[in-house]
């Protein structure tokens, strides 16, 4: 029952602290003696501190406790070809360090040397607790091991051990997940999806993956490749089997950002990267004559190979939700969303709702940084 309690009191001050000893009591239930001793057994434990006098209210000054934010410290960290980027948060959530480090060369230096020189520029100020990275591949629930992408995107990555490497490298404890489940917990927690249950959520980029959200549970599949679906076969298209495991085929040769880009081009629109072809494409539609009615048809063909693929997912787990993210989604704007939900309300016998990404900046730090906070603080309040 005590640790119940301290549990309850830690969540309660993380909420809504500071609080005072009968704020405390009143939020938890819990009589003024035994919120006095409960608070007394956490300042020595080191996870709540004093907030100082509360003045201005009838009676006594009052004295407010909070969450000790020196209680523990978490990393985020997402790594892409070019560059790491990590963000350092205390465990209430608030930053307190950040910082990018390039990276042009994915073949300089071992992957634990290239993350320890990117988390001492973040400079944390006291011991990591916990340290999640988000990768583009899929990463084994059970080994740790990454798989679906190829050697020369993460050189040195694919190895046994990598888990315990890193830990021991970074000393803390570490967790590696897919880029793209970590902004599915990051939309779930503050995003498009929050208080959605069950959810799909395509990521739509210069390479395209999903995300699964079953019961209000990620859901990873076996081998931790649930989502990978750039290499779904798509009729018309070459197999895996044919084009070899990481080369252009299945949905990624129709729907990634390359794809999309050759696609727009055929419609007039000859733009150097797809973020600025499908952003010239939504422009050109809204004006009047023949290129704008090309750009709105090629749009139309964009959102028609979108919506191919996610109604393939979305037949099997039924999802009352879906969130479109990625660069293509953001460069499109509603008027691409609002195409694909149509598409896809034509392919499909029910009409989940389709909503574009809620998330400002980098999404992957945000749910990196979620999914680090939730471990830690489990932890810790659950002592």
């Amino acid at each position: 029952m005590r640790a119940i309690n301290e549990r309850i009191a830690l969540r309660v001050l993380l909420e809504r602290g500071p609080l005072t000893r009968p704020e405390l009591g009143e939020f938890t239930g819990l009589s003024k003696p035994t919120a006095f001793q409960l608070l007394a057994r956490l300042q020595t434990a080191g996870l709540v501190v004093s907030d100082g006098m509360r003045s201005g209210l009838a009676g006594r000054n009052a004295e407010t406790y909070r969450i000790n934010p020196a209680a523990a410290h978490v990393a985020a960290m997402g790594v892409t070809p070019d560059a790491i980027e990590v963000r350092v948060a205390d465990i209430t959530g608030t930053a307190v360090g950040e910082f990018v480090l390039p990276t042009p060369d994915p073949a300089g230096g071992p992957p634990a040397e290239r993350l320890r020189a990117a988390l001492d520029g973040a400079a944390p100020p006291g011991p990591l607790s916990r340290v999640v990275i988000g990768v583009r591949a899929a990463v084994d629930p059970a080994t740790g091991h990454l798989g679906h992408v190829p050697e020369a995107d993460m050189p040195g990555w694919r190895l046994p051990g990598l888990v315990p490497t890193l830990s021991a490298a970074l000393g803390a404890e570490v967790s590696v997940e897919n880029d793209v489940n970590l902004v599915a917990l990051a939309e779930q927690a503050r995003g498009a999806a929050a208080g959605c249950p069950d959810f799909v959520l395509l990521w739509a980029d210069d390479g395209l993956g999903a995300a699964l959200v079953i019961g209000g549970r990620l859901h990873r599949g076996f081998f931790g490749a649930a989502g990978e679906i750039c290499h779904m076969p798509i009729s018309g298209t070459v197999t895996a089997r044919d084009g070899g495991e990481h080369g252009s085929h299945g949905f990624q040769s129709v729907g990634g950002g390359g794809a999309i880009r050759d696609l727009l081009s055929t419609y007039g629109i000859d733009r150097p990267d797809f973020r600025q072809s499908v952003r010239a494409a939504v422009a050109m539609a809204e004006e009047s004559g023949r290129a704008a009615q090309d750009a709105a048809a090629g749009l139309r063909v964009v959102a028609g190979r979108l919506a191919v693929g996610l109604a393939a997912i979305a037949s099997v787990v039924d999802p009352g939700l879906i969130v479109l993210a990625g660069g293509v989604m953001e460069a499109g704007g509603e008027r691409l969303r609002d195409l694909v939900e149509r598409e896809l309300h034509v392919l499909l016998p029910t009409r989940p709702a389709v909503r574009g990404s809620e998330l400002a900046g980098n999404p992957v730090l945000a749910g990196a940084m979620d999914l680090a906070l939730a471990t830690v603080r489990d932890d810790l309040f659950g002592r």
